[in-house]
């Protein structure tokens, strides 16, 4: 999922011959040291945004192809804490600190789905919280924050309920496109009297950003 150029490739060939119901964007990374891709892309942007990106807006053409398709995406609280900086998508600038680029590209994964709600009527586009679960990503991306939470983290299966109820679901489809869900439920993208909120101006730059790099590894 950091390779464009390989998720590009993949959901070209992929949607060239078959159709797709439901579409998981789950796979993701915390990377703690500000790396680049082969690609020359800071990698937890190039893996939660770029490719998630890339996968997606490729593949609507074959999700259109069926009844009721469905996109989820696999965000998380911490964005809550994030305003979209759309002026350092690749984290250029200062100290560089993996926790809240993984919040960004989790706020960047929320206004995606609003926005592709809004563009595409025919799909029914999700993004989710499963909240803090023990698993090995957890583990490994955020060892004091594992050791201190481990006692009150949700098991995987707990934390996969809303992700799998949003896939198949008949209720689920029913709520409006473009929500941001934890426990079967919608909830804000936004915590109360934080400064969070960005324009649409900034969205649309978002966007083309997204785009413009996404065109330079189409193959």
């Amino acid at each position: 999922m950091s390779s464009a150029r390989q998720v590009w490739e993949f959901a070209q060939n992929f949607s060239q011959n078959n159709t797709v119901h439901v579409l998981i964007n789950n796979a993701g990374c915390m990377v703690n040291q500000r790396e680049l891709t082969e690609e020359g892309v800071e990698k937890n942007f190039a893996t939660n945004t770029l490719g998630t990106y890339i996968l997606t807006t490729a593949l609507i053409p074959a999700l259109k192809k069926v009844e009721d398709p469905r996109v989820v995406t696999v965000s998380s609280g911490g964005m809550l804490t994030q305003k979209l900086n759309v002026d350092d998508l690749q984290f250029e600038s200062g100290q560089f600190d993996g926790t809240m680029a993984y919040a960004q590209n989790k706020r960047q994964q929320v206004i995606l789905t609003e926005r592709w709600a809004s563009l595409h009527k025919e799909i029914h586009f999700s993004s989710m919280h499963p909240g803090w679960a023990d698993t090995p990503a957890v583990q490994s991306s955020m060892p004091s924050f594992h050791a201190k939470m481990q006692s009150r983290l949700r098991t995987e299966a707990m934390g996969s309920d809303t992700l799998v109820w949003l896939a198949g679901s008949p209720a689920a489809i029913k709520q409006p496109s473009g929500l941001f869900f934890q426990d079967r439920k919608a909830v804000a993208t936004h915590l109360p009297l934080a400064s969070s909120r960005s324009t649409p101006q900034e969205e649309e730059k978002l966007l083309a950003a997204l785009e413009e790099l996404a065109l330079n590894f189409k193959p």
